[in-house]
Protein backbone atom coordinates (compact mmCIF):
# COMPACT_ATOMS: atom_id res chain seq x y z
CA UNK A 1 0.00 0.00 0.00
CA UNK A 2 0.42 3.35 -0.61
CA UNK A 3 0.42 5.85 2.27
CA UNK A 4 0.74 9.92 1.39
CA UNK A 5 1.23 12.60 3.97
CA UNK A 6 -1.71 15.43 3.13
CA UNK A 7 -0.41 18.75 4.44
CA UNK A 8 -1.47 22.92 3.39
CA UNK A 9 -4.45 23.79 1.12
CA UNK A 10 -6.17 22.34 -1.23
CA UNK A 11 -3.33 23.28 -4.10
CA UNK A 12 -0.95 21.01 -2.29
CA UNK A 13 -3.03 18.71 -1.34
CA UNK A 14 -3.93 17.62 -5.24
CA UNK A 15 -0.16 17.92 -5.75
CA UNK A 16 0.43 15.41 -2.91
CA UNK A 17 -2.55 12.93 -4.24
CA UNK A 18 -1.80 12.93 -7.46
CA UNK A 19 2.20 11.99 -7.10
CA UNK A 20 0.66 8.88 -4.63
CA UNK A 21 -2.12 7.81 -7.14
CA UNK A 22 0.19 7.71 -9.70
CA UNK A 23 2.57 5.81 -7.69
CA UNK A 24 0.05 3.29 -6.59
CA UNK A 25 -1.31 2.88 -10.12
CA UNK A 26 2.29 2.13 -11.66
CA UNK A 27 2.71 -0.48 -8.32
CA UNK A 28 -1.41 -1.79 -8.49
CA UNK A 29 -1.55 -0.84 -5.13
CA UNK A 30 -4.37 0.51 -2.95
CA UNK A 31 -3.87 4.23 -1.34
CA UNK A 32 -4.18 5.69 1.66
CA UNK A 33 -4.14 9.25 2.92
CA UNK A 34 -2.92 10.57 6.14
CA UNK A 35 -4.65 13.41 7.28
CA UNK A 36 -3.66 13.89 10.53
CA UNK A 37 -1.87 17.47 10.07
CA UNK A 38 -5.32 18.95 9.68
CA UNK A 39 -6.38 17.57 13.64
CA UNK A 40 -2.90 18.34 15.18
CA UNK A 41 -1.02 22.33 15.47
CA UNK A 42 0.64 21.97 12.04
CA UNK A 43 -1.53 24.88 10.76
CA UNK A 44 -2.21 26.43 13.39
CA UNK A 45 -0.81 30.16 11.53
CA UNK A 46 -2.78 29.71 8.21
CA UNK A 47 -5.32 27.76 9.03
CA UNK A 48 -6.66 24.82 5.91
CA UNK A 49 -8.78 22.01 6.06
CA UNK A 50 -8.80 18.57 4.54
CA UNK A 51 -11.18 19.10 1.35
CA UNK A 52 -10.23 16.26 -1.31
CA UNK A 53 -13.23 14.27 -0.18
CA UNK A 54 -15.15 16.74 -1.96
CA UNK A 55 -13.74 15.28 -5.53
CA UNK A 56 -13.93 11.50 -6.75
CA UNK A 57 -10.86 10.37 -5.34
CA UNK A 58 -9.61 6.45 -5.12
CA UNK A 59 -8.45 6.94 -1.97
CA UNK A 60 -9.49 5.81 1.90
CA UNK A 61 -8.10 7.40 4.91
CA UNK A 62 -5.17 6.07 6.68
CA UNK A 63 -5.77 4.53 10.10
CA UNK A 64 -3.25 2.86 12.51
CA UNK A 65 -3.67 -0.55 11.22
CA UNK A 66 -2.74 0.64 8.19
CA UNK A 67 0.63 2.01 9.87
CA UNK A 68 1.27 -1.22 11.37
CA UNK A 69 1.26 -3.40 8.41
CA UNK A 70 3.33 -0.89 6.17
CA UNK A 71 5.71 -1.61 9.35
CA UNK A 72 6.01 2.10 9.97
CA UNK A 73 6.11 4.25 13.09
CA UNK A 74 2.76 5.28 13.18
CA UNK A 75 2.27 9.17 11.61
CA UNK A 76 -0.94 9.09 13.16
CA UNK A 77 0.08 10.03 17.17
CA UNK A 78 1.80 13.00 18.87
CA UNK A 79 3.55 11.06 21.81
CA UNK A 80 6.54 12.07 22.48
CA UNK A 81 7.66 8.64 22.37
CA UNK A 82 6.20 7.68 18.84
CA UNK A 83 7.94 10.85 17.38
CA UNK A 84 11.63 10.09 18.65
CA UNK A 85 10.75 6.64 16.88
CA UNK A 86 9.74 8.40 14.02
CA UNK A 87 13.06 10.66 13.81
CA UNK A 88 15.04 7.75 14.52
CA UNK A 89 12.99 5.27 11.58
CA UNK A 90 13.47 8.64 9.47
CA UNK A 91 17.45 8.76 9.65
CA UNK A 92 17.99 5.06 8.90
CA UNK A 93 15.84 5.04 6.01
CA UNK A 94 17.97 8.33 4.55
CA UNK A 95 20.84 5.92 4.39
CA UNK A 96 18.68 3.37 1.88
CA UNK A 97 18.91 4.05 -1.42
CA UNK A 98 15.54 5.75 -2.21
CA UNK A 99 13.64 2.80 -4.39
CA UNK A 100 14.61 0.63 -1.27
CA UNK A 101 12.77 3.00 1.57
CA UNK A 102 9.49 2.78 2.89
CA UNK A 103 9.48 6.27 4.80
CA UNK A 104 10.16 8.82 1.25
CA UNK A 105 11.09 12.08 2.36
CA UNK A 106 11.39 14.37 -0.52
CA UNK A 107 14.32 16.29 -1.33
CA UNK A 108 14.13 19.15 -3.57
CA UNK A 109 11.61 20.82 -4.99
CA UNK A 110 13.04 19.19 -8.06
CA UNK A 111 11.37 16.12 -9.91
CA UNK A 112 13.03 13.44 -8.82
CA UNK A 113 13.05 10.34 -11.40
CA UNK A 114 13.65 7.70 -8.49
CA UNK A 115 10.64 8.43 -6.89
CA UNK A 116 9.23 5.85 -10.29
CA UNK A 117 11.31 2.92 -8.73
CA UNK A 118 9.71 3.58 -5.24
CA UNK A 119 8.03 0.58 -4.59
CA UNK A 120 4.44 -0.90 -3.42
CA UNK A 121 4.67 -0.04 0.04
CA UNK A 122 5.65 3.24 1.37
CA UNK A 123 5.04 6.20 2.51
CA UNK A 124 5.34 9.88 0.96
CA UNK A 125 6.46 12.79 2.63
CA UNK A 126 6.58 16.46 0.40
CA UNK A 127 4.68 18.59 -1.74
CA UNK A 128 5.75 16.74 -5.23
CA UNK A 129 5.53 20.31 -7.28
CA UNK A 130 5.62 19.05 -11.10
CA UNK A 131 3.29 16.99 -13.37
CA UNK A 132 6.48 14.51 -14.10
CA UNK A 133 5.28 12.86 -11.17
CA UNK A 134 1.37 12.29 -12.31
CA UNK A 135 1.81 12.92 -16.40
CA UNK A 136 1.57 9.74 -17.19
CA UNK A 137 -1.47 9.18 -15.66
CA UNK A 138 -3.23 12.80 -16.46
CA UNK A 139 -6.27 11.38 -17.80
CA UNK A 140 -6.95 9.35 -14.86
CA UNK A 141 -6.03 12.63 -12.42
CA UNK A 142 -8.37 14.99 -14.38
CA UNK A 143 -12.17 12.64 -13.74
CA UNK A 144 -10.70 12.11 -10.41
CA UNK A 145 -10.63 15.79 -9.92
CA UNK A 146 -14.23 16.55 -10.74
CA UNK A 147 -16.51 17.27 -8.15
CA UNK A 148 -18.23 14.50 -6.24
CA UNK A 149 -21.68 16.82 -5.69
CA UNK A 150 -23.83 18.94 -7.39
CA UNK A 151 -22.14 22.11 -7.24
CA UNK A 152 -23.80 25.15 -5.79
CA UNK A 153 -25.96 27.41 -7.98
CA UNK A 154 -23.98 30.10 -8.25
CA UNK A 155 -21.05 27.96 -9.39
CA UNK A 156 -23.22 26.60 -12.00
CA UNK A 157 -23.74 29.90 -12.95
CA UNK A 158 -20.47 31.47 -13.50
CA UNK A 159 -19.49 28.17 -14.97
CA UNK A 160 -22.31 28.87 -17.80
CA UNK A 161 -21.09 32.69 -18.50
CA UNK A 162 -17.48 31.72 -18.78
CA UNK A 163 -18.25 28.76 -21.38
CA UNK A 164 -20.19 31.57 -23.24
CA UNK A 165 -17.32 34.18 -23.92
CA UNK A 166 -13.37 34.35 -24.48
CA UNK A 167 -12.87 33.51 -20.67
CA UNK A 168 -9.77 34.17 -18.73
CA UNK A 169 -8.90 33.27 -15.02
CA UNK A 170 -7.20 35.53 -13.07
CA UNK A 171 -5.67 34.64 -9.51
CA UNK A 172 -4.51 36.86 -7.38
CA UNK A 173 -2.72 35.56 -4.22
CA UNK A 174 -2.31 37.16 -0.80
CA UNK A 175 -3.60 36.59 2.38
CA UNK A 176 -0.60 34.81 4.60
CA UNK A 177 1.76 35.71 2.04
CA UNK A 178 1.66 39.13 2.58
CA UNK A 179 0.45 39.30 6.19
CA UNK A 180 2.72 36.27 7.81
CA UNK A 181 6.34 37.71 7.94
CA UNK A 182 7.55 34.46 7.80
CA UNK A 183 5.54 33.49 4.95
CA UNK A 184 5.78 36.44 2.81
CA UNK A 185 9.72 36.19 3.18
CA UNK A 186 9.37 32.50 1.84
CA UNK A 187 6.43 33.46 -0.78
CA UNK A 188 6.61 37.36 -1.49
CA UNK A 189 4.03 37.57 -3.49
CA UNK A 190 3.25 38.65 -7.30
CA UNK A 191 3.34 42.79 -7.87
CA UNK A 192 0.62 45.04 -10.30
CA UNK A 193 3.55 44.62 -13.19
CA UNK A 194 3.05 41.09 -13.13
CA UNK A 195 -0.42 40.94 -13.76
CA UNK A 196 -0.44 44.28 -16.59
CA UNK A 197 2.20 42.49 -18.68
CA UNK A 198 0.14 39.49 -18.18
CA UNK A 199 -2.99 41.09 -19.37
CA UNK A 200 -1.64 42.68 -21.76
CA UNK A 201 -0.35 39.12 -23.40
CA UNK A 202 -3.06 37.71 -23.08
CA UNK A 203 -5.50 41.00 -24.89
CA UNK A 204 -2.69 41.01 -27.68
CA UNK A 205 -3.54 36.94 -28.68
CA UNK A 206 -7.60 36.75 -27.68
CA UNK A 207 -10.03 38.97 -29.27
CA UNK A 208 -12.25 40.43 -26.74
CA UNK A 209 -11.61 38.90 -23.98
CA UNK A 210 -13.14 38.69 -20.34
CA UNK A 211 -11.54 38.67 -17.14
CA UNK A 212 -12.57 36.35 -14.02
CA UNK A 213 -10.58 37.79 -10.79
CA UNK A 214 -10.35 34.91 -8.06
CA UNK A 215 -8.48 36.44 -4.88
CA UNK A 216 -8.53 35.98 -1.43
CA UNK A 217 -7.80 39.89 -1.36
CA UNK A 218 -10.50 41.72 -3.68
CA UNK A 219 -10.35 45.42 -2.11
CA UNK A 220 -6.52 44.94 -3.46
CA UNK A 221 -7.76 43.49 -6.73
CA UNK A 222 -9.81 45.71 -7.56
CA UNK A 223 -7.40 49.05 -6.42
CA UNK A 224 -4.85 47.77 -8.76
CA UNK A 225 -5.74 45.91 -11.29
CA UNK A 226 -5.95 47.94 -14.34
CA UNK A 227 -8.02 46.21 -17.11
CA UNK A 228 -9.83 47.60 -20.39
CA UNK A 229 -12.11 45.07 -20.68
CA UNK A 230 -15.44 43.79 -19.46
CA UNK A 231 -14.21 42.22 -15.47
CA UNK A 232 -16.10 40.10 -13.15
CA UNK A 233 -14.96 39.36 -9.85
CA UNK A 234 -15.43 36.18 -8.99
CA UNK A 235 -14.80 34.98 -5.47
CA UNK A 236 -16.58 34.80 -2.67
CA UNK A 237 -17.29 33.54 0.75
CA UNK A 238 -19.89 31.75 -0.08
CA UNK A 239 -18.17 29.85 -3.31
CA UNK A 240 -15.86 26.84 -1.42
CA UNK A 241 -12.46 26.51 -3.03
CA UNK A 242 -13.05 23.18 -4.42
CA UNK A 243 -15.62 24.71 -6.72
CA UNK A 244 -13.75 27.66 -6.95
CA UNK A 245 -11.02 25.79 -8.44
CA UNK A 246 -13.47 24.38 -10.66
CA UNK A 247 -14.69 27.48 -12.26
CA UNK A 248 -11.19 28.57 -13.02
CA UNK A 249 -10.66 25.41 -14.50
CA UNK A 250 -13.38 26.08 -16.76
CA UNK A 251 -12.25 29.13 -18.34
CA UNK A 252 -10.41 29.29 -21.74
CA UNK A 253 -7.02 31.09 -20.49
CA UNK A 254 -5.36 31.37 -17.42
CA UNK A 255 -2.91 34.56 -15.72
CA UNK A 256 -1.87 31.95 -12.52
CA UNK A 257 0.03 33.39 -8.96
CA UNK A 258 2.62 31.93 -7.30
CA UNK A 259 0.12 29.74 -5.99
CA UNK A 260 -0.40 26.10 -6.35
CA UNK A 261 -4.05 26.62 -6.29
CA UNK A 262 -4.11 28.27 -9.78
CA UNK A 263 -1.94 25.99 -10.74
CA UNK A 264 -4.25 23.39 -10.78
CA UNK A 265 -6.93 25.72 -12.13
CA UNK A 266 -4.89 26.07 -15.23
CA UNK A 267 -3.63 22.40 -15.22
CA UNK A 268 -7.50 21.16 -15.34
CA UNK A 269 -8.28 23.45 -18.14
CA UNK A 270 -8.96 21.47 -21.19
CA UNK A 271 -9.11 24.15 -23.66
CA UNK A 272 -6.07 22.56 -25.71
CA UNK A 273 -5.13 26.16 -26.83
CA UNK A 274 -5.43 27.49 -23.98
CA UNK A 275 -2.79 30.54 -22.89
CA UNK A 276 -1.19 30.42 -19.17
CA UNK A 277 0.66 32.60 -17.62
CA UNK A 278 2.79 31.94 -14.53
CA UNK A 279 4.94 34.05 -12.64
CA UNK A 280 9.26 33.26 -13.22
CA UNK A 281 9.75 33.96 -9.61
CA UNK A 282 7.66 31.46 -7.65
CA UNK A 283 9.52 32.12 -4.47
CA UNK A 284 11.30 34.91 -2.92
CA UNK A 285 14.88 33.04 -2.80
CA UNK A 286 16.80 32.96 -6.09
CA UNK A 287 18.10 29.32 -4.93
CA UNK A 288 15.37 27.47 -4.70
CA UNK A 289 15.07 25.79 -8.63
CA UNK A 290 11.37 25.42 -10.24
CA UNK A 291 12.56 24.14 -13.53
CA UNK A 292 10.21 21.53 -12.77
CA UNK A 293 6.98 22.87 -11.60
CA UNK A 294 5.96 24.94 -14.67
CA UNK A 295 4.68 22.62 -17.48
CA UNK A 296 6.99 23.43 -20.65
CA UNK A 297 4.21 25.12 -23.06
CA UNK A 298 3.10 27.45 -20.45
CA UNK A 299 4.48 31.11 -20.34
CA UNK A 300 6.73 32.45 -17.70
CA UNK A 301 7.36 36.54 -16.72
Amino acid sequence: MIITRLSGGLGNQMFQYATARALASRNKTSLYLDISSYTSDYHKNAPRTFELDQFNIQADIAQLENFKTLGIPNSLSQKLQTKIKRRLYKMIEKLKPLYKRKYILEKTYNFSPEVYRAGPDCFLSGVWQSEKYFKDIENIIKKEFILKNEPLIITKNLIEAIETCNSVSLHIRRGDYVSDKKTNQFHGSCPAEYYEKAIQIVSEKVPDPTFFIFSDDMEWAKNNLKINYQTNFVSDKNIPDYEEIIIMSKCKHNIIANSSFSWWGAWLNENKSKIVIAPQKWFSSDNIDTKDLIPQTWTRL
